[in-house]
């Protein structure tokens, strides 16, 4: 997504300048394609343990990371030590030792960091924040969010890396911090209490073993037992996801296509959670990543109304397929409902592009300065994006131990954001307790 934004829409404002990864392959397909599609020469490639010299050699202005969730505090650390400022993929990092790590560069740094929530910008979504902002139903109370990833997308994170929660903090910081985010953002509020169940029901070998399955394999592609499992991915199905992917491995032995019933799973696929924000307003919230459809249900209680989105998004398109990208809308709706007057559909803008639609809008934001005023606050700060990353933190911890869990126990980020910075103490602000490198894009 950021390569190809770079490499066309916005390369009047930005220079595509490096790329550095763990794998010179992807780096080289990358460079074949700027050149075919967009006419752009190759950019100079480095390895993962070479950044320091990228930096010291290309002189970015700002450094994308793009990496595996638990090394992106490496990256953002190290580029903001020397000189640069950063954007980064949600989630920020995947737990409060290396979130505060971030916290602690920027404040000995003065760098800005950007996390890119896409979400937000989506039209839909933007249009919830306009009602509630407005007071349209007064103060919001409670909430109630479901999201559904379906057996192609919720899949996808059982054969990736993603299935090491040491690698993705699971689907409660990987996925559900999106989600989180929005509704931080929506409230203008950050969660005091959490609660959590969940658990691998489904994907796993146990799972399948118990449903009936005898046939197992580890991997997708070039496997016979995988034929005809609508769960296999072949990665000799795309050229896209051959170049990338099989055709790398010889590098670093990363398989795309492991199978989602295999052994090694650490993630859960089904959960739920409470939710208890500073605010008062309580939330239920629950994430399943095996469903017949992908979307989105919510429901806002407020002292003068309600508000009810749905959204049916369509199906998953694989990154290495063609498009990075989670689709289009295929069906949505915003719903008002006062307490003593007649429902009302909202319009909502027509949109394009990933994401329903945000992708370009936070592309333009990042690329293009954020030009033009915006009263939703859309755009997210490294303060945005440790909130977003604390309630799926708190969820896993309550995961473990079955009890609710203090939030502010775990790391009191707002004071991170009411301070100064020569006022802040960052030994205060946390509790006692409190490998890879992957791939990068360079900007300036």
């Amino acid at each position: 997504m950021f390569i190809q934004a770079l490499a066309s829409t916005f390369r009047d404002s930005c220079d595509l300048v490096a790329f550095c990864d763990v794998n010179s392959t992807r780096m080289n397909f990358y460079n074949q394609e700027i050149g075919q599609k967009y006419g752009m020469s190759p950019v100079p490639t480095y390895r993962a343990e070479e950044f320091d010299q990228l930096v010291r050699e290309v002189r970015p202005d700002v450094v994308i990371v793009s990496s595996i969730d638990r090394t992106h505090h490496y990256y953002i650390v190290r580029a903001m030590e020397l000189g640069c400022d950063v954007v980064s993929e949600k989630p920020l990092t995947v737990d409060i030792e290396k979130c505060v790590e971030i916290l602690e560069a920027i404040e000995r740094t003065g760098r800005k960091l950007t996390v890119t929530f896409n979400y937000r910008y989506a039209p839909i979504r933007s249009k919830v924040k306009e009602l509630i902002q407005d007071g349209a139903i007064g103060e919001v109370k409670s909430v109630h969010f479901e999201w559904l990833l379906d057996t192609q997308h919720g899949a996808d994170y059982f054969r990736r890396w993603h299935r090491d929660k040491a690698n993705s903090g699971g689907l409660m910081v990987h996925k559900a911090t999106h989600h989180f985010d929005l509704v931080n953002w929506w409230l203008d509020s950050t969660p005091e209490t959490v609660f959590g169940m969940g658990g691998l029901a489904f994907y796993g070998k146990e799972n399948a073993r118990s449903r009936g399955v005898t046939k197992f394999y580890e991997r997708g592609t070039d496997s016979p037992e995988a034929a005809g499992d609508p769960f296999a991915l072949d990665l000799r199905s795309s050229e896209n996801l051959k170049s990338l992917y099989l055709d790398a491995e010889h590098e670093d032995g990363y398989r795309r296509d492991q199978s989602v019933f295999g052994e090694g799973i650490s993630i859960e696929d089904t959960m739920n959670v409470l939710v208890r924000y500073k605010s008062g307003a309580q939330m239920t919230y629950s994430l399943h990543a095996y469903a017949p459809w992908e979307g989105y249900r919510i429901a806002f209680n407020g002292t003068k109304g309600r508000i009810e989105v749905n959204h049916q998004e369509t199906s998953y398109i694989n990154a290495g397929t063609g498009a990075l990208t989670e689709g289009v809308s295929s069906s949505e709706q915003v719903l008002l409902l006062p307490l003593f007057g007649k429902p009302k559909v909202i319009d909502i803008p027509a949109s394009e592009g990933g994401h329903g639609g945000g992708d370009p809008i936070m592309l333009r934001e990042i690329f293009e300065g954020g030009k033009l005023a915006d009263p939703l606050g859309r755009a997210a700060n490294h303060i945005d994006g440790a909130r977003s990353i604390l309630t799926g933190i708190a969820a896993n911890e309550s995961f473990k131990t079955g009890l609710p869990v203090h939030v502010d126990s775990l790391l009191r980020v707002d004071e991170w954001a009411a301070f100064p910075r020569s006022e802040i103490a960052s030994s205060d602000l946390r509790p006692e307790k409190a490998g890879d490198l992957a791939g990068e894009v360079a900007m300036r």
